[in-house]
């Protein structure tokens, strides 16, 4: 099946990739009232859930802080609000910040003294904390403490602060870049996997209820289908077809008109959008399916390494549709069958992917 898309003046514009899993300024009031507050609310992960829930128990019978927790996975899977769950569920408050945010030991100092007692203090991008700050963590996750120097040179010296018990909650999509003794100091690391399309269709009706948008279980369904295994882009592909229901039809979502909605919004059948096809196109059409550098590659379809690596690669390994080799990125058999294209057979033949 063919995916290329014909332009249409009327479509989206490119600048705004619908299926990113980065927030936009608009996407952020709208999703804190969709994200739930409970564990019983909280669809799918069931897993982490269930595990979750003892160890929240544990604390909560004791009066102690939860241990430190380190959750990862791609983009959009819900670490932050995981975070916010445990924090309600523990009655504390919860307090965030990211990686590149604090940039210093006394900005991160700052923010520990400040805790109450079992506060949950969540980091994003945590494999991002730079050195002298991250060694200001170790004996805070440890020992409830942190040394602070007083003066410089010959009078300086060392002061011991002592925190209250407190949890930490890191989030990490690049687990590989986290430093051996950071990732030891925490008491359990989960990882969040893709959402089945069962577990996306409930988490849109959820969405839908809360927005006050008609929707039938079959609309709900394509939209989970296109969803691409993430709470994050479901709900805002759920928002675009709102939009698309009320402009041109009665407001209603059904499987056909969120059909339409989305290849109006160019968002295919599987959840591919634009930079997806481009990816996949250049695998298979300007290297003629030959092993690809992931920097060639970033260049060639005018995106950063880092961006590629971490937001589009992981989707499209899951789909089938990307390889990694030796040599570098290639397209697969599924690929060139989703764009309507034959496998090359001097490729099949070189590198025995096919």
């Amino acid at each position: 099946m063919s995916t290329t898309w014909e332009h249409d003046p009327h479509a989206a514009d490119d600048s705004e990739r619908l299926v990113s899993a980065e927030f936009t300024e608009d996407d952020l009031e709208i999703d804190r009232s969709l994200r739930p507050r409970k564990l019983d609310e909280y669809l799918g992960q069931t897993r982490v859930k269930d595990n979750l829930g003892v160890l929240i128990d544990a604390a909560r019978a004791r009066d102690e802080a939860l241990d430190h927790l380190l959750l990862s996975g791609p983009p959009g899977l819900g670490k932050t609000t995981l975070a916010g769950v445990v924090a309600a569920e523990l009655g504390v408050q919860m307090r965030q910040t990211s990686g590149p945010a604090i940039e210093r030991a006394g900005d991160l100092a700052a923010i520990l003294t400040n805790l109450e007692p079992r506060d949950v203090l969540f980091i994003d991008e945590i494999h991002r904390l730079a050195r002298v700050v991250e060694e200001v963590l170790y004996p805070a996750m440890e020992d409830y403490s942190i040394d602070i120097v007083i003066g410089k040179g010959p009078a300086a010296r060392s002061l011991r602060l002592d925190l209250p018990p407190f949890t930490l909650v890191g989030a990490t999509t690049r687990t590989g870049l986290l430093t051996g003794p950071l990732r030891d100091r925490f008491g359990m690391a989960f990882r969040l996997e893709y959402y089945t399309v069962e577990e996306l269709s409930a988490i849109v009706r959820r969405s839908a209820g809360i927005l006050g948008v008609a929707i039938d279980d079959e609309g709900a369904e394509e939209i989970a289908r296109r969803g691409r295994g993430t709470p994050r882009l479901a709900n805002r592909l759920l928002k675009r077809v709102r939009d698309y229901a009320q402009v041109r039809h009665d407001g209603r979502i059904t499987e056909n008109i969120a059909a339409e909605a989305l290849a109006f919004f160019q968002v295919d059948h599987v959840g591919l959008d634009r930079m997806d096809l481009a990816i996949l196109e250049t695998l298979a059409r300007t290297f003629s399916g030959r092993p690809v550098g992931l920097n060639t590659l970033a260049a060639a379809v005018g995106e950063e390494p880092d961006t590629l690596e971490d937001v589009y690669e992981p989707f499209l390994l899951q789909l089938g549709f990307l390889a990694r080799t030796p040599k570098g990125r290639q397209a697969t058999p599924r690929a060139y069958e989703h764009l309507g294209m034959e496998v090359p057979s001097e490729s099949a033949r070189q590198d025995g992917l096919f």
